[in-house]
This record gives C-alpha cells, structure tokens and sequence, in this order.
C-alpha cells in the first residue's frame, strides 16, 4: 500500500500538470499511468497554443492559459519549444468570410477582443504563398504552438522535481471509498489517498460508470502528417475555412524551424481503445492532404514522411468535464478535451489544484461540470 495525498489517474498534460500544481501547494501526488507519459493524445497532437476560435465556454480558460504560455519557461523551466506566431483562420471564399465575420461578432459581444478580423490584403501579408483570391480571415496574433512531447515531458520533470512520484506501466483495476479516502488497486498494487484527480482521457468513462455518474464519451483518433522539410514559406499557423470543407477547421498547417511541415484538421484514423491499436485511414487522409494542395498548391509534390495518430476523447458538446465529481467527495475530473485540449493544460493544472486544495476556482467552470450529462442514458459510441 502506497499512501499519498492525492493520486493522479492518467499521465497526459492535464494529468502532470495538475500533479506538478498540487505539489507546489504543498500536497505529495502519485501519478499512475498504464503506459508511459505522454503516450496518448498529450504525445501526438498538433501543438497548437490556440485561443483562436474556441467555445465560448473556453475562452475564459483559453486566454488564462495562454499567458502562462508566454512565460512557460518561467513557469516549469524549459520553453517547450513554443513560439508566438499567431494564428490565423483563412477563409476561401465569401461564404467562409461571412461566417468568420459573424464568429468575430460573437466573440466582440462576449466583451473579448483577441480574434481580429482581417481582409484579403492583410491575410496576403500575413501568409503570402496562399493559393486564390482569399477574401479575409479571422487572426489572433499572440496565439502559437508548442512542441507536444517535450511539453508533457517537461511538465513531468517538473513534477518529479517538486516531489510528485510517477507510476508507469501500471493499469487502474479498482476504485473504493475507504472511510475519507480512496483506494485506487492496480496492477502495481494499491495506492491510498483523500484526493484523486481524473485525467484518464478517452478511458473516462470507466471511472465516471463506477461512480454512478455516466457521460457520453466517445473515441475518435485525429491524424497528423508531416512533410520532408521545405524552404520557409508561412510564419502563422493556419486554419482553413471553405464553404466546400465540410468542417470550418478541415485544415491545420504549421511549418517548424526546421521546415517540415505539420499538417492536421481532424480527419480521423481508426482504432480500439480497449487493445490500444490505432491505424491510419488513408482515405481520410488523402482528403487531408487535398485539402492542403487547395490552400498550398506548391506543396502538392512535398514528400509526407510520417503519419500518426492518437486516441482522443469527446463529448457530444465538444467541450470538457472539468471540476469536482458529483457522487464522490474528493475526486476531481478533467477529460474528454475533444482534441484541441493541449493549449489548456497548464491552467487546467491550475484550476484542480485550487478546487481540490481550496474547494474553489477564480475562472468559470460552471459549463464543464458533469452534472450536465445528469439525465443521459446511452452506451459508448466509438
């Protein structure tokens, strides 16, 4: 039997950030992962540090994280390979610009100003090689990205050096209530604590069952391709919207320092959560890449030299569940970030540190409860 003060299921982002953030208040947190850090979605995603176009309900979070992420190396002690670049959504005709326009319109009722609308002339300066008579776009300039893998890695390290003990290779078998503690069995034995913080991802489900609290989680796999590297051409990151895309964010494009390019946008792969096997789906992808030729017709012979994907979950709302369980004083969740969850993580570290150390948060929560799923009746949808 291990004790602590809290255990930390899962060992993405928002399960190392929130362990790092409980131990700098003072707490002594596990994390159990049955793989390896970083594995999953938190290891192979975009990268993307967006504000840009996100939920109303995620704007508040979205914009607090962010400054954290202009000063991220302050923050855990390395720069995670991010870069203020902004992002900009273009848009490929006049039907994308109209909808554009009325997001920006949103966004200035809400009382925010990050997302700007621009028109064709500046979308040029911003990103010169795009293809056609691009009519405008939407542009949050101090947005960015950040390289994955060594963001989750630095947080880890981060945590380990703040005293939070990492469990790697261990699978959650069981949780009970034990008097005012959890009791978390696995299969590298049992672990004992007041708090446990749920950061399982697509695997939720299982949890948020057992506490008499189901939700409509489901899995899907989002791709990525990246390039042979290619002569500098885009500074921004950029999301495409058109009218003839059946998604507003059918494109993803970002060019590293070393000039490969990152592309993604959501076109799903296949795989089962239950045996941890994932393969791409070319035809999606080769929807993808099409989709890149019509923004970037100069990429259209640029080698892919790898492709990859990772288990996602999603609720039907496309927004998270963040805050305290409904049925289990004591347990926290944070899952179900429904692929755009990475810019998110260090506040989210933030704010299950405060409910779970303060039984509060200063930043509106109230839309990510899972009481919001409370008359929901159904089965897992993959």
């Amino acid at each position: 039997m291990i004790k602590a003060d809290a255990i930390v299921i899962g060992g993405g982002l928002h399960g190392c950030s929130a362990a790092l953030n409980l131990a700098r208040r003072g707490l002594k947190p596990v994390v159990i992962e049955k793989e390896w850090v970083g594995r999953h979605a938190s290891g192979v995603n975009a990268g993307g540090v967006r504000t840009l176009l996100r939920d109303p309900a995620e704007i508040p979070l979205s914009l607090a994280s962010r400054e954290i992420w202009h000063d991220i190396e302050a923050h855990i002690g390395a720069d995670c390979g991010y870069h203020t670049v902004g992002q900009i959504a273009v848009a490929a005709d006049d039907e994308a610009l109209t909808s554009l326009e009325e997001r920006a319109a949103l966004v200035r009722d809400l009382g925010y100003e990050h997302e700007e609308l621009i028109d064709g002339d500046e979308v040029r300066r911003l990103v010169p090689a795009l293809a056609g008579n691009c009519p405008g776009g939407l542009v949050v300039r101090q947005d960015g990205f950040a390289s994955p893998y060594h963001t989750t890695m630095a947080f880890k390290h981060a945590g380990e050096t703040a005293g939070v003990k990492f469990h790697e290779g261990v699978r959650v078998e069981d949780v009970e209530q034990v008097g005012s503690d959890w009791r978390v069995k696995t299969s590298g034995g049992s672990f004992q604590a007041a708090l446990v913080i749920h950061c399982a991802g697509t695997w939720s489900d299982w949890l948020t069952d057992m506490l008499g609290e189901p939700v409509p989680l489901s899995t899907f796999l989002p791709m990525m391709m990246v390039t042979a590297p290619v002569a500098h051409f885009v500074d921004p990151v950029v999301i495409g919207a058109s009218s003839s895309l059946a998604k507003r964010q059918a494109l993803s494009l970002k060019q590293g320092t070393n000039g490969t390019v990152v592309i993604g946008g959501g076109y799903p792969g296949i795989g089962d959560r239950d045996t941890l096997r994932s393969r791409i789906d070319f035809r999606q992808l080769t929807l993808s890449a099409s989709t890149v030729e019509m923004f970037f017709p100069h990429l259209a012979d640029v080698p892919i030299v790898r492709c990859w994907s990772g288990f996602e979950g999603r609720m039907p709302d496309d927004i998270p569940v963040i805050g305290p369980s409904s049925t289990a004083p004591g347990i926290f969740h944070a899952f179900g970030f429904c692929g755009h969850g990475f810019q998110l993580g260090p506040i989210v570290g933030q704010i299950i540190a405060d409910l779970a150390v303060d039984g509060k948060t200063t930043l509106p929560i109230e839309p990510f409860s899972i009481t919001r799923f409370k008359d929901w009746q159904g089965a897992l949808t993959d």
